[in-house]
């Protein structure tokens, strides 16, 4: 029997892209990415590097915690 658990959602980069209108194609362009590996963080499948989450809020003119899910609540 196999038991499914909920992936944790660490990154909010698919709602800031929709928030900012870029797609997910457009960043990896950006970044020199597969848009597959860009598709994988905006579903939480995986998580980009710290590195890469500042090229990110560097391409979007954001701070990076707006990228990152809080445990505070909202920001």
């Amino acid at each position: 029997m196999e038991i499914k658990t909920e992936r944790q959602k660490l990154n909010r980069i698919k709602a800031v892209l929709a928030e900012t209108g870029h797609t997910g194609k457009w960043l990896a362009e950006q970044l020199g990415k597969d848009p597959v590996t860009v598709s994988k963080w905006c579903t939480n499948t995986s998580q980009p590097d710290l590195y890469t989450l500042q090229e990110i809020s560097s391409l979007l003119s954001m701070d990076i915690r707006r990228l990152i899910v809080s445990t505070e609540g909202s920001y």
